[in-house]
């Protein structure tokens, strides 16, 4: 009888080391999980915080730099300076599928 009252704190033993490990709120392994989440959390959020800093950087020097203002004035919104320059601009000569013209035949 001695030997199975052994064995049975030793279950004992083993069952209260296993739910302290694996038991109560948290698991070993979900602590494990939440580790790797917050490190991806943590390099998602360096990489958000280097693009706002380079985006203020941009609105800086769109705010300050005549320079990079006309260039986007030309590139984005095709701005001419003076009577001096024309803009041209080279369309496609097939009309495009979705043209009414194109389906009615005129």
């Amino acid at each position: 009888m001695a030997a199975a009252g052994r064995l049975v704190a030793a279950t004992l033993v083993l069952a209260g080391g296993a739910f302290a490990v694996q038991g109560g709120e948290y698991a070993t392994t979900d602590l494990y999980r939440q580790k790797a989440r917050r490190a991806q959390l943590v390099a998602e959020v360096d990489t958000l915080r280097r693009a706002v800093d380079s985006l203020r950087v941009l609105e800086r020097r769109l705010r300050t730099d005549p320079a990079l203002q006309e260039r986007v004035a030309r590139e984005e919104f095709g701005m001419v300076r003076g009577d001096k320059e024309l803009l041209y601009r080279f369309a496609d000569p097939r009309p495009a599928p979705n043209d009414s013209a194109a389906r009615a035949g005129g």
